[in-house]
């Protein structure tokens, strides 16, 4: 069995919010011949292949890699947390709407995570809920900062608190990449800015007390946890030498938080997917391909593969800690 924990799907319509709002730049999809191109207001974003909004494209790809079941979560470009709150919920509900329709069509290959209007907490808190209790979602995605507010940010804290209670598993994607307007050439956003955004909001949730306050939220991170992991040395002793700059809204030793969330695999590399167990351990990491984009691992837990593990490990990373993180049981999938 293999439940890939990182993948990504659209609708194949979308209305045009631009129109509809008259302001911003919405992404909406327009089909030309054999193109799908996401448009953001009036100028093509990115041309997509079917397999990014068309579910009998994903299962063929799925059957062809050995993928068992995808853990699906909306593109981090449709968050809209730029939007105006009211219309940020109503974009959040049509992806909802349309992954919860996707999973219900396709039960025995898709879990669906839900997107939220995380610029207004008290919206994000009630589409939360809705995801869990009406759409029956497991979980989440959230962006590595809203507009720019670092996750340990005190106004998302009632949120936290509403996903512990309600088991709600969180998905945290980069996006928005810090200093992304200085480097973008060479494709250095999604090269260097979207490990640096995952190891800011790993260290924001770390040292702004979020995990010490919620021990019991469920937490995975894409790409391995970015250049967490591989920069927590430095991270350590920044906190030993300057606890009056590191220290401040937390004073526990962030060393204790390893183990206390997920990552996901993908790497890319044996030689950091190695350390990455050692860090982590492989309780904590989870299969994940960034399915469908060319990042992403083309053959979800090829890499997995080629480590030589054992059966008992393998079988973790591959679908087991998935399952832990999820909170979901093996027998959902006999059930389905």
């Amino acid at each position: 069995m293999r439940i890939d924990i990182h993948t990504h799907i659209m609708p194949e319509k979308m209305p045009n919010w631009v129109q509809k709002f008259g302001y911003g730049e919405f992404i909406h999809l327009e089909h030309r011949g054999c193109d799908a191109c996401m448009m953001k207001g009036d100028k093509l974003f990115r041309v997509v292949e079917p397999n990014c909004f068309n579910e009998t494209h994903r299962i063929k790809d799925m059957e062809n890699t050995g993928v068992t079941l995808q853990v699906l979560s909306t593109i981090p470009v449709l968050f809209n947390y730029w939007a105006k709150p009211a219309d940020g919920l109503e974009t959040s509900r049509f992806f909802n709407d349309h992954i919860a329709e996707t999973v219900a069509k396709e039960p025995h290959h898709f879990i669906g995570l839900g997107t939220l209007p995380m610029q207004d907490v008290e919206l994000a808190i009630k589409e939360m809920e809705r995801c869990v209790k009406n759409l029956n979602m497991p979980g989440v995605e959230i962006g590595s900062n809203i507009n720019g507010k670092n996750l340990s940010d005190k106004v998302f804290f009632p949120f936290y608190e509403a996903a512990e209670k309600s088991g709600c598993a969180l998905f945290i994607h980069p996006w928005e990449m810090m200093g992304e307007a200085q480097m973008t050439k060479y494709w250095l956003p999604w090269l260097v800015g979207m490990p640096g955004e995952t190891s800011r909001a790993i260290c924001s949730l770390i040292f702004g007390g979020v995990l010490e306050q919620f021990p019991k939220l469920r937490i995975a991170f894409a790409h391995g946890g970015g250049s967490f992991p591989f920069t927590f040395g430095r991270i350590e002793h920044g906190f030993k030498v300057r606890p009056d700059l590191v220290a401040i809204d937390n004073p526990v030793h962030p060393s204790n938080y390893i183990g206390k969330f997920w990552v996901d695999s993908l790497v890319h590399d044996r030689n950091a997917f190695k350390y990455l167990i050692d860090f982590m351990g492989e309780d904590n990491i989870c299969l994940g391909s960034d399915y469908p984009f060319p990042l992403g691992e083309h053959k979800p837990g090829k890499l997995i593969e080629k480590m030589d593990l054992g059966k008992k490990t393998t079988r973790k990373l591959m679908y087991r800690n998935a399952l832990d993180w999820l909170n979901l049981k093996e027998k959902y999938f006999i059930e389905h």
